[in-house]
């Protein structure tokens, strides 16, 4: 009788995965970013962004928000007088890059605006301080900002109005605003695979599974988890939802759910007592879950699978140093040649120290175990298509030589209602108008110019007022 009850508990010690050994190892010091004076706000968010081409970091900034945006190759210390996306008047709190442009990226602030950037091919030469649209519609500071995973310009924001919006970028509307669905702040919303759905993690402690474009309660858990500390919740490729929270000991936690019947989770595990709020970071190619505490020092990794307990523990990367934040590169960033399956960007104090994950293998043939086809960055649908009720999968791409970027076009906002505006008045007006327009033209080149020089004497008393701070010493 013995036996049997051993080979069970030796198959559960040695799960058959080809994660087990995962391993992380930091860059070395002349590869990571040095002197970044990280922001101090209290938010739950990453900080952090990165893509194939750029890592953006929200940083401490005096009379409003900033943030780097640094070319991946630009290690080593960082200038203090780098310049800068310094549009918004209050902190940021939120960034995300354009999954399907590379050099588009979007912030939410204090200030109440979202800002969506276009930057320049090779990185910042000056502070770019005009964003190719500002999006108002919050009434109160925007804490939460994610791209469609497969509609071009769709983007949600939410706020701590308790307000849910869904934009087009390409007209800088608010399409969708779900106002009655959250009682309290949201703490995290995310897309599912083909984005036909959201998922939301709110303070009155209940996760939400909602039809954006029906606003629609789809799914909903009350007490997902009961402690009073921030959750956050995030779909995988297969449907269902994965959480993080606190128990009412304060203990950490994880859990699965099937939207479909959300009365009990399909696995809760409890992890420490720790006070950081995990943010989950999910590969649905490997269906591998990376949970990054706040404050903590390590980075520790899951696979999920259908088999129990569904959440298996692989491995825990620990480091020296608390993280501040942390960016999460995507599959198209990532050197398929050293087995590399995921890199993240750890934001300390001052500094930001990429991360290598590696599956150690012997060959150096391209590993398609590893690597299946992974999103790319073509949008499968149009803003407006989403709009009208559409829905598309990802379009995959193979990694096989590499990840090779194509040329991005530039985004372009046509602000629909003034359009529409000028229409009608040329209807009612006839041809008169154009010269309306001409002198309108003329005013704002005007404005432009006066712009321009107030800018130039501004920067010119500046360095006239460090000569004299000279002299006077």
């Amino acid at each position: 009788v013995q036996k049997p009850c051993n080979f069970v508990l030796k198959k559960r010690v040695v799960r058959q995965s080809k994660f087990r050994h995962v391993f992380g190892q930091p860059v070395k010091n002349d590869q990571c970013y040095d002197d970044i004076r990280v922001s101090r706000v209290t938010w739950d968010s990453a900080f952090c962004a990165v893509n194939p081409k750029f890592v953006a970091i929200i940083i401490e900034a005096s009379g409003g928000g900033a943030f780097l945006v640094l070319p991946l190759s630009k290690t080593g210390r960082i200038d203090k007088s780098y310049p800068t996306v310094c549009g918004h008047t209050g902190p940021v709190l939120d960034i995300d890059w354009c999954p399907h442009n590379d050099q588009v990226i979007a912030s939410g602030s204090e200030d109440c605006n979202i800002m969506v950037w276009q930057i320049p091919e090779n990185g910042l030469i000056t502070a770019l301080e005009e964003p190719v649209v500002v999006l108002k519609g919050h009434s109160k500071r925007v804490g939460i900002i994610s791209w469609h995973p497969t509609a071009r310009n769709v983007l949600l924001s939410a706020g701590c109005d308790n307000q849910v919006i869904v934009w087009d970028v390409s007209t800088g509307e608010a399409m969708i605003t779900l106002e009655d669905m959250h009682p309290d702040v949201i703490f995290s919303a995310c897309w599912n695979r083909n984005g036909s759905l959201i998922c939301t993690a709110c303070k009155d402690k209940t996760i939400r599974v909602i039809d954006p474009r029906k606003e629609t309660i789809v799914a909903e858990k009350e007490k997902a988890h009961e402690g009073a500390r921030p959750m956050r919740a995030i779909f995988l490729s297969d449907g269902n939802v994965f959480t993080t929270g606190f128990s009412r000991m304060s203990e950490r936690q994880l859990a699965l759910w099937n939207p479909e019947s959300m009365d009990e989770p399909i696995s809760v595990h409890e992890m420490d007592t720790s006070n950081g709020v995990l943010l989950p970071f999910y590969d649905p190619d490997t269906n591998v879950v990376y949970l990054c505490g706040k404050g903590d020092s390590s980075i520790r990794y899951f696979e999920i699978t259908d088999e129990a307990p569904f959440v298996h523990y692989l491995s825990t990367y620990t480091t020296k140093e608390p993280q501040r934040g942390m960016g999460y590169m995507s599959k198209r960033g990532l050197d398929v040649n050293k087995c590399e399956i995921a890199r993240f960007y750890k934001l300390q104090e001052r500094k930001c120290e990429p991360i290598i994950m590696t599956v150690p293998r012997k060959s150096d043939l391209f590993q398609d175990d590893l690597y299946p086809d992974t999103a790319g960055p073509d949008p499968a649908l149009e803003a407006e298509d989403w709009f009208e009720g559409k829905n598309g999968d990802p379009i995959l791409v193979s990694l096989k030589n590499g990840y090779v970027p194509g040329k991005n076009r530039d985004l372009k906002v046509v602000k629909k209602n003034i359009l529409d505006n000028k229409a009608k008045n040329t209807e009612k007006t006839g041809p008169a108008t154009k010269t309306g327009d001409v002198k309108l033209d003329e005013i704002l080149n005007e404005i432009k110019s006066l712009k321009e020089l107030v800018s130039s004497q501004e920067k010119r008393i500046i360095q006239l007022e460090e000569q004299m701070s000279k002299i006077a010493i």
